[in-house]
């Protein structure tokens, strides 16, 4: 994400405050190596098991895990019928998942001959983040995906004024905010719960975050009756490196705008 999205060098839009140009194409690549084993499993098997990983950085894409054949369980994956051709990597072949009774189509692909441009691709193989049951960062599952060392997360507790409006109706205010930056993001305020004075009641929505971890998601109530959904989010529960916004809630919604020392955001 650093790297190929948000102003990142290798994004479509990459920064003009620098001394130098970056020549290529317009969708670029870069790949290096992913330091640390990671497993991938389905249908209680282990059928991709690296520690010879590599990630591909490509121009507004998230990075990609691409392994060795040699790292894959390969009976558990079965030629397809499917070819795609992409102009910066070559023409890519695909293989099922199966075992048993259970099978992902397509999910792994490779290219043989990659295009001149690309030729470190050759004999390297990419399985679908959604196509296995569980992933393994050594012995850690992750969610979403593999963790990008081009991106961070910083947060910093602040006495900036942080406020919530929905119309002229106040939802939360403080003067004691976490401030949180994730690279290619916008700044995300999160404010303690005693800093919000509309209603929430949670949802049922929760996402993953590789950097932060769970996501609980509230609706907010307003005094006119209005309920938006799912308007607020917070992590009961969050990864180490983001263990402050413990318990905090963050908001954002159409119908909601954040005034930060008096200036909208």
């Amino acid at each position: 994400m650093g790297l190929t999205r948000s102003a990142g060098p290798l994004s479509p839009r990459a920064p003009q405050t620098v001394n130098y140009a970056i020549d290529g194409p317009a969708h670029k690549l870069l790949m290096h190596p992913f330091p640390r084993r990671v497993r991938a499993e389905f249908a209680g098997r282990t059928v991709l098991d690296t520690v010879a990983g590599v990630l591909l950085h490509e121009t507004a894409l998230l990075p990609r895990l691409y392994v060795p054949e040699a790292d894959l369980d390969t009976s558990a994956f079965v030629p397809s019928e499917l070819a795609t051709h992409c102009p910066f990597k070559g023409d890519a072949t695909y293989r099922t998942l199966r075992i048993g009774d259970r099978e992902v189509p397509d999910a792994l692909w490779t290219y043989p001959e990659p295009v001149p441009g690309a030729p470190w691709l050759t004999g390297l193989s990419s399985l679908y983040w959604e196509a296995a049951d569980a992933w393994y960062d050594e012995d850690e599952q992750v969610f979403g995906h593999l963790t990008d060392p081009f991106t961070r997360i910083d947060v910093r507790p602040t006495s900036r004024h942080v406020q919530v409006f929905a119309g002229d109706e106040l939802v939360a205010e403080s003067h004691a905010p976490l401030r949180l930056d994730e690279t290619g993001l916008p700044t995300r305020w999160y404010l303690a719960p005693g800093d919000v004075r509309a209603r929430l009641e949670r949802s049922d929505t929760h996402l993953r975050c590789p950097y932060k971890g769970e996501s609980s998601y509230w609706d907010v109530h307003l005094a006119d009756g209005r309920v938006l959904t799912d308007a607020a989010w917070g992590y009961p529960d969050p990864l180490p490196e983001s263990a402050r916004i413990a318990g905090h809630h963050s908001f954002l919604h159409d119908d909601l705008r954040t005034v930060v020392d008096g200036a909208e955001i």
